[in-house]
């Protein structure tokens, strides 16, 4: 038997919050340190699995590395690996060897990488021959994931000619290329975006001190308990109207959901205000990160939405859009997918199950994302809760502050 949450809603939601580290600037601030050989630590790291799992690779005397659940971590190393002198070995869990990793490792081939697939062509685990790669010019997708984008922007001015990057199809997550090239640039290096090509000329990292902001993505789990508690009223320490990350939008996207933001020098103040409106439509594109996080809250304030923009969440650690549609028709809502990167939700109900677990998938976002659904409900019971772990340990010790009842069974 797993191990199960039933949590408890309070009556009121005002609290001050501690957000933890956001894990897309640890994971980067950390490639980029090893790059620009940087001695000064990260500031502000995350202390996520998906982070310690970084960490764990560079302090390991090892030539074999575990990145377990962390795609992030998977998609980073084997860029940063295929650039240095050795031999390396890359594997992780059961479903990291289910998720593609194929456009990435044929680009690195095309600039001078010699890698080789393990097991199933086109997937972890890898072995990989590193050295100083050739550059040059190649061409990627840009609708798969950003990962492999950032992974290969962030090597490629250590290799020999530089990167020229034509990126096609419509950029997924493009906000996270930003993000890669903004920390880039604060470590000396100059890249050029114009329209869907990137160039990236030989250049020298240096070593520069990193401050990792409080994780925006997070901060969307208590917009969604705001959003359905009235008279509610939390403060999110840290968090800056000037953000790097492409999920501090999730500000603006709420106040269709009745949450205003309050900008202040201590963090931001987020308030319910009762305002809901009738239908919800957005493309997730830039922010497939919140996708699970408004479908669930509009399906918990009644508003029907639809959703385009999140073909990627099909090769995250579950399949996200097929993970909500079986979980919210638990609860009662029948979702449809409604074409690739579509998601609605027409306001079909169906009869609820009499006490629903929600299952995790082994998806940190799922438990975060349905878990207030408990203020709805009156109470709900999480399937295997510690895969928070993977962005946010202190979750539910989080919620337990603002006074939700979590109870082990």
């Amino acid at each position: 038997m797993p191990l199960q949450y039933t949590i408890f809603p309070p009556d009121a939601l005002r609290t001050t919050i501690q957000l933890p580290a956001s894990k897309s600037m640890s994971n980067r601030a950390l490639i980029l340190n090893a790059l620009s050989l940087n001695s000064y630590p990260v500031k502000n790291l995350s202390d996520c699995e998906d982070t310690q799992v970084l960490i764990d690779t560079f302090n390991s005397k090892s030539n074999q590395f575990d990145i377990k659940a962390a795609g992030t971590a998977m998609r980073f190393l084997t860029a940063f690996l295929a650039g240095m002198e050795g031999e390396w070995i890359i594997k992780g869990s059961k479903r990291m060897h289910e998720r593609p990793i194929y456009p990435l490792v044929e680009t690195l081939v095309a600039l001078g990488a010699e890698i080789d697939y393990l097991e199933k062509e086109g997937y972890p685990p890898l072995k990989i021959k590193g050295k100083r790669l050739k550059g040059g010019e190649v061409y990627l997708s840009g609708s798969i994931s950003s990962q492999f984008i950032s992974a290969l922007l962030m090597i490629a001015p250590v290799m020999e000619n530089g990167l020229v990057m034509h990126i096609e199809n419509e950029i997924v997550s493009k906000p996270y290329i930003q993000l890669t090239l903004s920390m880039m640039e604060k470590c000396g290096v100059q890249a050029k975006w114009d329209g869907n090509d990137i160039i990236v000329k030989p250049q020298v990292y240096n070593a520069v001190e990193f401050v990792v902001e409080p994780d925006w993505t997070a901060a969307s789990y208590w917009y969604q308990m705001v959003s359905l508690i009235p008279g509610s009223e939390v403060m999110l320490k840290g968090l800056g109207k000037n953000s790097l990350q492409g999920d501090s939008n999730v500000a603006n996207l709420f106040t269709d959901l009745g949450v205003t933001t309050e900008f202040l020098p201590e963090g931001i103040i987020i308030r319910n205000t009762k305002k809901k409106n009738k239908k919800f439509f957005h493309d997730f594109v830039n922010e497939p990160d919140l996708a699970q996080t408004f479908a669930a809250t509009c399906c918990f304030k009644s508003v029907p939405f639809l959703f385009s923009g999140i073909q990627s969440l099909k090769i995250k650690e579950t399949d996200r859009v097929a993970a909500l549609i079986n979980e919210l028709k638990k609860l009662g809502y029948l979702l449809k997918e409604n074409g690739n990167g579509m998601l609605e939700w027409d306001g079909e109900r169906c009869v609820p199950e009499k006490e629903p677990a929600i299952d995790t998938y082994d998806d940190h976002r799922m438990a975060m994302s349905l878990a207030p659904g408990a203020i709805l409900f009156g109470s709900l019971i999480v399937n295997d809760p510690h895969v928070v772990f993977k962005s946010s340990p202190d979750f539910w010790s989080d919620l337990r502050q603002a006074g939700f009842i979590i109870e082990e069974r």
